[in-house]
């Protein structure tokens, strides 16, 4: 369409006559607006008596327009680099996961939840637990996730902090009630929070709760404050015990080689006195045997000397003899200990005439003091 198409000259624009120089007939622009906008629409512009509805439809197509423009703009949204949007269309989730940027869904048909899936969630367990030996143990966890799966959250469970906190208290009761109580509140502690957490993600992924669990720290294990100074005296006698035990251990370690080594040395002076006895038993049967043979070739002055060395080895382990006298009823008495003695004062007799000298003046001393009783 021309600018001049209502049969003007050249001098004429679309806002209508500008020879005079005045300021544009607004009615008259907006009226050839209308026009076009009718042309646009399929009807004409011509017709004084057309312009009513022409005005009406040009108003409707511009309200149509501006809707449409910001129902466009409406539908745009942005996804952030750690979120994740689900799109539910007319309340029936869609399958695909609306990845980070900017995207367009038809508002009111489409809603879109976005879910961040970076952040590391904590929750906070406390509960009173009881141990496989039946004590009661107070345990305080911290369990951090995040949620590996925003359609399952979304969808699957309703409240899904609630179906954490289920599980956790489950899978806590399950792992403590199999264990003992010094198991969890001592060195068992690292291992728990591993099986825990192990146990509470099988049970979150058997409730398709898409939550990830990351870590599972046991904060505080211990047994309740109102028996804490019945388990401190159990704690005291059960370090009293393991340090009369080290004790005991110690003292076993230095007196048992002591007694191994006297139970050696008692083994090795029992092998010596039997090789002993034996030695000294063949050396007897020896003897025996060549005395037997000398016996045999000269049996008087065999047996005499065989008197003699037992009376000599009889006599000299003692000091005192007791000699019968012929003749009487008396017993002489032999100091020999007395004989020794002098025999050591004279200067050590040890020939037979001496010996025999020393015996009969012990002889003589013995009569005379008799003779000096009797006459009495």
């Amino acid at each position: 369409m021309a600018w001049d198409d209502s049969g003007g000259g050249k001098d004429k624009d679309p806002w209508g006559t500008r020879g005079d120089q005045g300021p544009p007939d607004l009615d008259e622009a907006l009226r050839k607006l209308q026009g076009q906008l009718s042309g646009i629409f399929g009807r004409g512009g011509g017709g004084g008596a057309k312009r009513g509805g022409g005005i009406n439809l040009s108003v409707f197509g511009i309200v149509i327009a501006v809707l449409a423009l910001g129902y466009g703009f409406w539908g745009l949204y942005q996804v952030d680099q750690q979120e994740r949007g689900v799109v539910f269309r007319f309340g029936e989730v869609r399958d695909e996961v609306v990845l980070p940027g900017l995207h367009w869904n038809p508002p009111i048909i489409d809603r879109v939840e976005r879910v961040n899936v970076t952040r590391v969630n904590d929750h906070e367990h406390q509960a009173l637990m009881l141990t496989e030996d039946e004590n009661i143990v107070d345990i305080g966890m911290t369990v951090q996730y995040v949620i590996d799966d925003p359609v399952d959250y979304l969808v699957k469970v309703k409240n899904p902090l609630v179906s954490i906190d289920h599980a956790t208290e489950s899978a806590l009761r399950h792992v403590v009630g199999s264990s003992t109580m010094d198991l969890v509140i001592t060195e068992g502690r690292a291992a728990l929070g591993t099986e825990v957490q192990d146990r509470l993600q099988s049970y979150l992924n058997r409730y398709e709760t898409g939550i990830l669990v990351s870590t599972v720290n046991i904060d505080e294990s211990g047994p309740p404050q109102q028996v804490q100074e019945a388990f401190d005296d159990v704690q005291k006698a059960k370090e009293d015990e393991a340090r009369y035990v080290n004790e005991a251990n110690a003292y076993a370690e230095e007196i048992v080689p002591k007694a191994r080594g006297e139970a050696q040395r008692q083994i090795e002076g029992a092998n010596a006195y039997r090789d002993q006895v034996i030695a000294r038993a063949e050396g007897e049967a020896e003897r025996f045997s060549k005395l037997l043979e000398e016996y045999a070739l000269a049996r008087d002055v065999t047996r005499d000397r065989l008197y003699i060395d037992a009376i000599e080895s009889v006599l000299s382990q003692s000091t005192k003899v007791m000699v019968d006298v012929e003749g009487g009823n008396n017993m002489l008495y032999l100091p020999l200990d007395r004989i020794a003695s002098r025999s050591s004062a004279l200067g050590g007799a040890d020939s037979a005439s001496d010996l025999r000298q020393l015996v009969d003046d012990a002889l003589s001393e013995r009569l005379d003091t008799n003779r000096r009783r009797d006459s009495r």
